[in-house]
């Protein structure tokens, strides 16, 4: 019970002031408690006219001080947060420990493994000092040729001992040595992390591991991750043939899975496998799989040939509970995704550990952390919108874009013929209707389908994420709004309606919609590591009206971009700085010779970063005009591959040094230079040094400028100023890319207080120089606001005196 004070006469009875004054205290009354309970259940901070409200109208009130009254409610407040406090801290510390029994058994996997390889290097010394000695030349190569991992389905009984096999081969990667398990750069354990996750060394395939602690049970974690077409963007469908009981409670599944292919150069790929599903000793749920041989399993033979049969070693899930709650879960996806089937140029992406490790296994752990933390009511979506529908339409844009790229027959797309030129493959698939109501004034008499024109290509030495930032924020540049407007107008006449499906609104009345961010809050056009080979950059969207249909497939299209090289896309974005490319990107594609490249000016890590861009764009259409609609599509898409290459030769990086005549902007000066005047007018406006090291020149300042831990930005000196450059930091801060920076004008970044602070002191900058502006907060590029102790704002100069613009240095800026 809440234990209330209040201050009691000497006689015992009653209250009185003196008594009060005297310092003596009792306990309120159970009525006295349960009234004031009562009110703080509705208004946990009542204002002083409702207290004195309070008392009149509660008789066994009337005798307490309105002050006393205050200091409950203060006192009340305060347990609660403590209660709270304590509640979290609780969890924090739930966390930590199952984090520490993760980290505990980690460490003596590592230690078990390093003693492995000792017993292993003293066994290979051994050999060698023999071979030594026998003074034998002739070396024999022993090679050790695995046993065939796959098993045949045939035999219905033996798949109980193929299952306990799997298992055991399972956790002997979960938990054991069975793979040599190598940390994934970047990733740090902790109580707020995904989790430890590890690719293979050495082994045959590709593996990664993953394990972190999960806030739900495990009967929940197991049929989240079973359903894997809810989480895994690339698996196209899952189906369980036949399904039978095994020992200890466990189910034996026989599953058929397809997954996409990422591009249109490469097949897609379907595994046909064992799932086991068991309990352990300790309460642990396991689901274990394998993949099996023989027949009975698998696509008719009609689109048989647009897969190739993959093999899945064993894999699976660990889902041990936790005390007090929660799991820690096991992640092991081990695979043979036949990567001679491919070109040579797109094998890295099926023989990369890497690649499985952000598409499955990471993606797995952060989908059930994410389901978690909505479950348990810890996030909370802004205008009211609900997780699972945004989830859910994200996923129907993704698999309407996958669809597009692969086109696969079952799904009714058929091949149209080329027009001589194989650059841009054209398909149509009549199977999506178009109907129309005959009442409308603009119905169609004829039903029609869908026409996809779709192309892949090489980039060279292009940054994927600049790329495709660009594309998203500069769509004039390469779109044709004529299109645009006709698909939106075909779906909006037609609806693409599909009779007893329920429609649902989206807000506004928007027809053309970019899913910018998908429900983790993450940009759907980029990947978990942006410096990792596979990381998919990627721009979808798709002509939707406020009454689509909510299980309607959607006409995606877009644009995506995997990296095939290690190359990190950070680095080589800043090459693109350092060196004296164009921060105006969508100017220099108005300049021809700025875009003029050759082979001299690349250097050796320009020819390393390789990517592959695969553009694939639908077009609703009408019987009678499927021919009009193909020879548009396909000259529609050739005029988007043409600005796509005219935007990747503007943005590639070169060699730094090697175009020492060309511009920032027009008529501005190289970005070594621009470096240079800033911190030259900083010293001699404020008497300070921008940069520890003020005897640097040419590209080392500006490397030192571009690394600078304050967001420091130059912005044109004109009636309305726009931003013309940025650090790093200040891009950070801005939350936008040198590509979008332009867009930006210095009054967008301030709220009215600041804008006013900033006019205030304009006539004292002219005058002076610099100007110190206090605290205060501004706006990012997405609308945050960020906060920064202080502003320093000064002119740049030039070499004659002139001022060239105007620079500001944000100080310790955060987002709050």
């Amino acid at each position: 019970m809440a234990a209330a004070v209040a201050a009691r006469g000497a006689s015992g009875g009653g209250l009185d002031k003196q008594a009060m004054d005297a310092g003596k205290y009792v306990r309120y009354t159970p009525e006295q408690v349960e009234a004031l309970e009562r009110v703080y259940a509705e208004c946990p901070k009542p204002s002083s006219i409702r207290r004195q409200q309070l008392i009149r109208e509660c008789p066994i009130l009337s005798n307490i001080e309105p002050k006393q009254i205050k200091v409950w409610f203060q006192n009340r407040r305060c347990r609660d947060k403590q209660r709270k406090e304590a509640s979290r801290l609780q969890a924090v510390n739930r966390k930590l420990t199952a984090m520490n029994k993760l980290l505990m058994e980690e460490n003596e996997r590592l230690q078990k493994q390093v003693s492995q390889l000792v017993h292993e290097n003293a066994y290979m010394r051994q050999q060698l000092q023999k071979a030594s000695l026998a003074n034998d030349t002739s070396c024999e190569s022993v090679v050790t040729t695995p046993q065939n991992s796959l098993r045949h389905a045939s035999n219905p009984a033996g798949l109980p001992s193929i299952a306990e096999e799997t298992l055991a081969e399972f956790l002997s990667k979960a938990t054991g040595t069975a793979v040599d398990w190598v940390q994934l750069p970047g990733m740090k354990p902790g109580p707020d992390s995904v989790g430890i996750v590890a690719i293979s060394h050495g082994c045959n395939g590709v593996a990664a591991r993953a394990c972190g602690l999960v806030n739900l049970e495990p009967t929940k974690i197991v049929e989240i991750l079973k359903d894997r077409p809810s989480w895994f963007r690339d698996c196209r469908s899952l189906e369980v043939f036949t399904m039978f009981p095994a020992g200890n409670g466990g189910t034996i599944e026989l599953v058929y899975m397809q997954m996409y292919a990422p591009t249109t150069l490469a097949p897609a790929r379907d595994f046909w496998t064992l799932r086991y599903t068991t309990s352990l000793e300790d309460g642990s749920l396991v689901v274990c799989e394998r993949s099996l041989s023989g027949s009975g399993g698998g696509p008719n033979a009609a689109s048989a040939h647009q897969f190739v049969r993959a093999e899945m070693l064993p894999s699976g899930y660990l889902i041990r509970p936790c005390d007090g709650g929660g799991s820690i879960v096991h992640i092991v996806d081990h695979l043979d995704l036949e990567a001679w089937s491919v070109p040579e140029v797109l094998r890295p992406l099926y023989e990369s550990s890497r690649v499985v490790a952000q598409k499955m296994t990471t993606a797995a752990l952060r989908y059930i952390r994410q389901v978690a933390l909505e479950m348990s009511g810890e996030v909370v979506y802004a205008l009211g919108r609900q997780p699972a529908v945004l989830r859910t339409f994200s996923q129907r844009l993704s698999r309407g874009f996958n669809d597009a790229i692969n086109g696969f027959n079952d799904d009714g797309w058929s091949l149209m013929d080329s027009d001589g030129v194989e650059d841009i493959v054209i398909a149509t698939n009549s199977t999506k209707k178009i109907r129309t109501d005959a009442n409308s004034a603009n119905a169609f008499s004829v039903t029609g389908g869908v026409i996809c024109a779709r192309a892949s290509m090489l980039l060279q030495s292009v940054p994927p994420a600049l790329l495709v930032r660009f594309l998203r924020e500069h769509r004039s540049e390469w779109a044709d709004y004529n299109m645009d407007a006709y698909c939106a107008a075909t779906l909006k006449a037609s609806s693409c309606s599909f009779p007893a499906l329920r429609p649902t609104r989206f807000p506004g009345s928007q027809i053309i919609m970019s899913l910018g961010h998908t429900v983790e809050n993450e940009e759907l056009c980029c990947g978990i590591d942006e410096n990792a080979v596979g990381s998919c950059f990627q721009l979808v969207f798709a002509p939707i009206d406020e009454h689509f249909p909510d299980d309607a497939p959607l006409i995606s299209s877009g644009f995506r971009v995997i990296p095939l090289d290690t190359k990190a896309v950070k680095h080589l974005l800043l090459d693109a700085i350092t060196s004296t490319r164009t921060l105006d990107l969508a100017s220099s594609l108005e300049v021809g010779n700025a875009t003029q490249r050759t082979s001299t000016e690349k250097s050796p890590c320009d020819y390393s970063l390789r990517s592959v861009l695969t553009i694939a764009f639908q077009f609703p259409y009408e019987m009678h005009l499927q021919e009009s609609i193909a020879a548009t599509a396909r000259q529609y898409v050739r005029s988007i591959v043409s600005a796509v290459q005219r935007v990747a030769m503007a943005i590639a990086p070169s060699r730094p040094g090697s175009d020492v005549g060309q511009k920032l902007l027009p008529g501005s000066p190289e970005a070594s230079t621009l470096a240079h005047w800033i911190c030259q007018s900083y010293h001699y406006h404020l008497g300070l040094e921008l940069l520890r090291c003020s005897d640097e020149a040419g590209d080392s300042l500006l490397n030192m400028l571009w690394h600078h831990q304050d967001a420091i930005l130059c912005c044109s000196f004109k009636v309305q100023p726009v931003f013309s450059f940025a650090n790093q930091a200040g891009l950070d801060m801005l939350e936008t890319s040198l590509v979008a920076l332009q867009d930006i004008s210095l009054d967008k970044i301030f709220d009215e207080p600041e804008r006013k602070a900033l006019y205030a002191e304009f006539a004292k900058l002219m005058e002076q120089g610099y100007v110190y502006l206090p605290a205060g907060v501004c706006l990012s590029g997405m609308g945050r606001h960020v906060s920064y102790e202080q502003a320093i704002a000064w002119k740049v100069l030039s070499e004659d005196n002139n001022v060239h613009c105007l620079a500001f240095c944000f100080v310790n800026w955060s987002f709050v």
